[in-house]
């Protein structure tokens, strides 16, 4: 991380070879701060096996490969490729034309800043699986894996595999995350300047605009790799952030969690002299909700895709807490939260020490609100499955 005195301006950086979720397992990590993401994906188990229902089964000669992209540093990836693998394992075996699964093989895809290594360690071992092993046998091996793993590191709005090559695309709680900061929106002689915002949630109509249309570019350059590396037969299944407003500038749990005491916080550290306005004003949240409208008509547009269900779907708050009647244990979760997400980005534009202050700041104000926080932030979720048109 930069120290105090030597950080820069992330928006002007490339964020590729920067942003990632809280790596490491503390208190501030992504892995430790993702139960929130773990239960929602929970909750849409069923809209993924449907999904999955509709992919193509081929010769158990040839390998069935499964990607999760965006897999960030937690379990998170690793339980819902174990979902995506086993409910293939089960099509096949009750399948009249093949008489044995394949072999799988999965590729957990992030950034090249993403924690891999503690992701890695959470990897269970390789079943005992060999030629003379039946896939039944490996998947009752308790604790063990029935698929070959491998980490592939890249962005994932350009190509990362092979024409052709994958059955199965999963991506869950990523697509929100920009390529970049739209250029407008950093520049303090164009309308759509963000002065005085961190985010985009109620920013000017301008400023949204950018937002939206960055948006949209990034997912059209997402499709385009993605119909010429998935197989035909193959299945997406896609989830991200959404929103149920109209208005870009209205993003609602994202909007609560960034727009209001995270935003409040950096107000603060100018207050009280510690940051410049125009530090502040360098500095934005790379993240955009976008409605089901907006997500279709990059679909649509681009023509490559059969949608087979689009829907918003709400998943929750992303504060867990075992005592909700604790303001500090409440307070604590938001600012955790945010620090998993951000926080990289945090600490390379203000430096360890200034970050440290922010959150604290973020923690004192989420505690003084923390019954409201409990009753109005909720997460609503873009999700998508489609398939080659």
């Amino acid at each position: 991380m930069a120290p105090m005195g030597d950080n820069v301006v992330v928006s002007n950086v490339n964020l590729e070879k920067l942003l990632s979720m809280k790596g490491g397992k503390g208190e501030g990590s992504y892995a430790n701060n993702s139960q929130a993401q773990a239960l929602h994906a929970r909750s849409m188990l069923h809209l993924l096996e449907e999904s999955l229902d509709g992919v193509h089964l081929n010769s158990p000669e040839v390998p069935f490969v499964v990607v999760d992209l965006g897999c960030s540093c937690s379990n998170n990836s690793i339980y819902i490729v174990d979902v995506i693998i086993k409910h293939m394992i089960k099509r096949y075996e009750s399948s009249d034309r093949w008489d044995q699964p394949p072999e799988f093989t999965a590729f957990f895809s992030d950034l090249p800043s993403n924690d891999f290594n503690t992701l890695f360690q959470l990897l269970p071992p390789l079943a005992n699986y060999n030629g003379g092993s039946s896939m039944e046998e490996c998947l009752a091996s308790n604790g063990h894996r029935s698929y070959f793993a491998a980490g592939v590191p890249g962005s994932f709005y350009r190509r990362l595999f092979p024409a052709r090559s994958i059955d199965v695309f999963h991506s869950a709680f990523s697509l929100h995350w920009l390529s970049q900061m739209p250029e407008t929106v950093l520049d303090r002689r164009s309308t759509a300047y963000n002065k005085g915002r961190v985010f985009i949630h109620g920013a000017s109509e301008s400023t949204a605009s950018a937002y939206r249309k960055q948006f949209q570019t990034d997912l059209a350059a997402f499709l385009r790799a993605r119909s010429i590396e998935m197989k035909r037969g193959g299945s997406m299944f896609l989830v991200c952030l959404g929103r149920t407003s109209v208005d870009p500038s209205d993003q609602g749990g994202a909007g609560l969690l960034f727009g209001t005491h995270f935003q409040d916080a950096w107000d603060d550290l100018v207050q009280e002299g510690l940051i410049s306005s125009e530090k502040r004003d360098d500095f934005n949240i790379p993240v955009y909700a976008p409605s089901l409208q907006d997500f279709k008509e990059v679909v649509e547009a681009d023509g490559s895709f059969t949608i087979n269900k689009l829907e918003v779907f709400k998943g929750g708050s992303p504060l867990v807490v075992s005592r909700p009647d604790d303001a500090t244990e409440v307070g604590r979760a938001l600012a955790n939260s945010c620090r998993s997400i951000s926080g990289v980005l945090v600490d390379a534009h203000i430096g360890d020490k200034l970050s440290e202050e922010l959150f604290l700041r973020v923690e004192r104000r989420a505690t003084s609100h923390a019954k409201e926080l409990l009753e109005q932030l909720q997460f609503f979720h873009i999700v998508a499955s489609l398939s080659l048109a």
